[in-house]
């Protein structure tokens, strides 16, 4: 697919402005619910089955979908699917702020985990077929990560300063910026010129592949809570199953949702590996650290949160620093660090003792801020660059996925692992400590495949992936 490109440096800006907003405002709505939930718990009396289904419905919507919404926005234009993703993302929640009844406020966190499962990778399509490929497109690339990415650090943050103000305003603030949004793509994304012309959705692999990855959720759910209609066995049968399916679903149908063949190059596989490695690991500390904060320390949320803060320092490290790494060595000698340092960190919050000086967890959050900061945008580049044109939906859709699954099995292995330790260790530090365990064998897996990768590309001569620093078209990427 392509489209026309903004000649001016200004209009450049102005639209990826308005694109990392989008993704911003999506991390940023998930980390403000999580930290408002307590808050919705209290003034609508919920319980903690109906509490469960408000988190995984918008964690089963966004993750089985993804793939639909990105072969979507390739069949039907990436502007326009983006557009009604965004107004449809800002109504449902709006009209989840005004909810009272807490089966409209699950409605809504389903319909809106859907809505985002069309916008991202849209979003990503869209900078990928607008930039062209070059130094240009992965500035942009590189940039859209790290705001997206920072957009959860932030969030944390925004969201205990709204929950004093009534938990209704962590989705009335997101509804008003959405609206403000919404008005600038309007104005900003070129229309879609030419597409997949006489290309269609092939509807029964989008609604197998979607069953595949909700069963996979829901098992992943199930065994992290311990809880669910059917046991995580149950799940992983009818995944299995309906994978299978899509598969031979892909072999027969004239138009498959998914080429095959677009994953094979050599940069893919490994990317989503270690988007995957990233996000388990993250979201595996990320309940560790929190409930080590909280129940351990007794900071409160907002607390909890500010002092995450510093994981937002890849928003302003990615677009300066990122570009000239990958500009001097490459793309994958950068992932790799990134990764090694998301590694580093785990491993540096296992001698805490429980003492609850912030310059204890510094050094470690740092590091994972520089994990971030050098492995986001860098993968995100190595899974999309080879993809064609008129794929790129559905390859952005599918490196997404990946690390919505990897957050799944973070925080299942972190909690697997917590509950086995607690019964012999007891609650407390040491069964935290076990549970570490799982971002750390994350962390190592992914920065395994991501240094063979490197090492074997660094054995075959071939160009490498630059960005220049100085360049015009640098300061309006």
């Amino acid at each position: 697919m392509s489209r026309p490109i903004p000649s001016a440096p200004l209009a450049r800006a102005a639209l990826l402005a308005v694109l990392c907003g989008a993704a911003f405002l999506e991390g940023m709505d998930v980390a403000m619910f999580n930290v408002a939930l307590p808050s919705i718990r209290a003034d609508l009396g919920l319980t903690t089955p109906q509490v469960q289904w408000i988190v995984s419905g918008y964690v089963v919507s966004y993750g089985a979908l993804m793939l639909v919404g990105g072969r979507v926005a390739d069949a039907y234009g990436h502007r326009r699917v983006f557009l009604v993703g965004l107004a449809a993302f800002t109504a449902f929640s709006l009209v989840g702020g005004l909810a009272d009844d807490v089966w409209i406020l699950i409605a809504m966190r389903v319909l809106t985990g859907a809505c985002a499962a069309f916008l991202m990778p849209a979003g990503l399509a869209i900078i990928n077929t607008t930039y062209p490929a070059g130094h240009v497109r992965d500035r942009a690339v590189l940039i859209y990560a790290g705001i997206g990415a920072a957009g959860f650090s932030i969030g944390l943050v925004a969201g205990g300063f709204l929950s004093l103000l009534g938990w209704r305003w962590v989705f009335l603030f997101p509804a008003g910026v959405g609206v403000l949004l919404f008005a600038g793509a309007s104005a900003l994304v070129p229309r879609d010129v030419t597409g997949r012309r006489g290309s269609r959705v092939d509807y029964p692999g989008a609604v197998l592949i979607a069953a595949a990855v909700a069963f996979a959720m829901l098992g992943i759910e199930s065994l992290a809570h311990h809880a669910g209609p059917f046991p995580p066995v149950a799940w992983t049968v009818a995944a299995v199953t309906a994978f299978l399916l899509f598969i031979a679903r892909l072999r027969r149908a004239a138009e498959p949702l998914l080429s095959l063949s677009v994953l094979s190059q050599s940069a893919a596989v490994p990317a989503v590996i270690g988007a995957a490695s990233l996000a388990a690991g993250f979201a595996g500390f990320q309940l560790v650290f929190v409930f080590y904060l909280q129940e351990s320390l007794g900071w409160s949320a907002l607390h909890s949160a500010l002092g995450m803060l510093v994981l937002a320092m890849d928003a302003i490290l990615a677009p300066l620093v990122t570009p000239l790494l990958v500009r001097r060595f490459g793309v994958w000698p950068v992932a790799t660090t990134g990764l090694g340092f998301a590694l580093i960190s785990y491993t540096l919050f296992l001698p805490l003792d429980g003492a609850d000086h912030y310059l204890h967890f510094l050094p470690g959050l740092v590091a994972l801020g520089l994990a971030f900061t050098f492995a986001y945008g860098p993968l995100t580049i190595a899974a999309t660059e080879r993809a064609p044109r008129e794929d790129q939906g559905v390859v952005s859709a599918v490196l997404y996925t990946c690390f919505q699954f990897g957050a799944a099995l973070g925080i299942a292995g972190a909690s697997v692992l917590y509950s086995i330790a607690a019964e012999t260790l007891g609650d407390g530090l040491p069964a935290l400590k076990v549970a570490l365990i799982a971002s750390i064998v994350a962390a190592a897996l992914g920065f395994g495949s991501a240094l063979a990768t490197t090492i074997r590309r660094r054995s075959r001569p071939g160009p490498a992936v630059s960005v220049p620093a100085t360049s015009p078209i640098d300061r309006s990427a």
